[in-house]
């Protein structure tokens, strides 16, 4: 047992007699004293490692998820394996529509990648440790960079529909963390990584961003900035909420990310995050519109697709300029 299992094992026999306390008999005492292993979310997910290393998957340096009506940027996968989250162990599976539900293994530019197409979210009904597993398994096979996308609702006035934001900061707003409960140091994936508490001042890397805007401007993308505020769902937001987000600062808001952030963060990964505005947020007037029009989740859908061609261009010019900075890192 290294030191990291030592620490962690003991951080969870100390949780797990504050909350027993002194009850019981003397033999159930002794018992409790016991070494008791943590969450096996650790060996769940080094098995879901095993499987996909085994299918003979390349070892990815960039990890990418792809929100709703994203999904076509798997075809950009070169020399492609596609896995369906229902074969790999323990992996969870999606049931929203717009998110296919496979992890793409290959390479993009040159750049080895792992794609997820879709995620699953927590008003799915799984619990939190579900929603963040296939970070953590992005995390474990070696990707380096996180790059997480999603459709979300412009509260920024200034956005239109189908434009591109990079995150530069979210707002956590679904009443909960992914990291409540024991820690797990074994996550740690870099030198001073996998602490209890840890920094999020930067979560979304300023580099990435800085990335981001230079080959957006190469290649001719509109690339707006934005805070991206995260809601529970499944609902969608009553004008009165996103007055009250946009007082908070949000110019995003939307039901993923934060958490698969805050694990990714805790994993000691770089984060990128790009938004597309599939939808203005309730109660906000589009461009050249006289009133604000009613969401639905097929125009959500529908307005991704629509983007795909500029979301495309710039992720597959951003891979060998992400992977060069990786290679200046070591």
């Amino acid at each position: 047992m290294n030191i990291l299992q030592v620490l962690t094992t003991h951080n969870y026999l100390i949780q797990n007699n504050l909350h027993a306390g002194n009850r019981g008999t003397p033999r159930e005492k002794r018992q409790r004293r016991t070494l008791i292993p943590m969450t096996d979310n650790f060996s769940n997910a080094q098995s879901s490692v095993d499987y996909i290393r085994a299918a003979g998957a390349v070892k990815p340096t960039i990890g990418i998820i792809l929100g709703s009506g994203l999904g076509s940027f798997a075809t950009q996968v070169q020399d492609a394996l596609r896995i369906p989250y229902a074969e790999i162990p323990h992996f969870p599976r999606t049931t929203v529509e717009g998110h296919s539900g496979n992890l793409v293994l290959g390479t993009v530019a040159g750049v080895p990648v792992a794609v997820m197409q879709g995620r699953v979210h927590a008003y799915e009904g799984y619990p939190l440790s579900d929603v963040v597993f296939p970070t953590r398994v992005l995390g474990l096979l070696g990707c380096k960079t996180l790059i997480v996308t999603n459709a979300a609702g412009g509260i920024n006035t200034g956005y239109r529909q189908g434009a591109l934001v990079a995150i530069s900061d979210h707002i956590n707003l679904t009443g909960n963390n992914a990291l409540l409960g024991p820690n797990e140091p074994r996550f740690s994936m870099a030198y001073g990584a996998g602490l209890r508490f840890f920094d999020m001042s930067a979560a979304y890397s300023p580099r990435l961003r800085a990335l981001a805007f230079k080959e957006a401007n190469r290649n001719n993308v509109p690339l707006a900035e934005g805070v991206y505020l995260a809601v529970l769902g499944p609902s969608y937001e009553t004008p009165a909420e996103i007055h009250a987000f946009r007082t908070l600062g949000a110019d995003l808001v939307g039901m993923s990310t934060v958490h698969e952030v805050i694990v990714a963060r805790h994993m000691g990964l770089d984060v990128l995050g790009i938004s597309i505005v599939t939808n203005m947020a309730a109660g906000v007037i589009a461009s050249g519109q006289q009133s604000a029009e009613p969401i639905f989740h097929e125009d959500v859908m529908d307005v991704g697709r629509r983007a795909e061609k500029q979301f495309t261009a710039l992720l597959t010019a951003l891979m060998p300029r992400i992977a060069a900075t990786q290679a200046d890192l070591k």
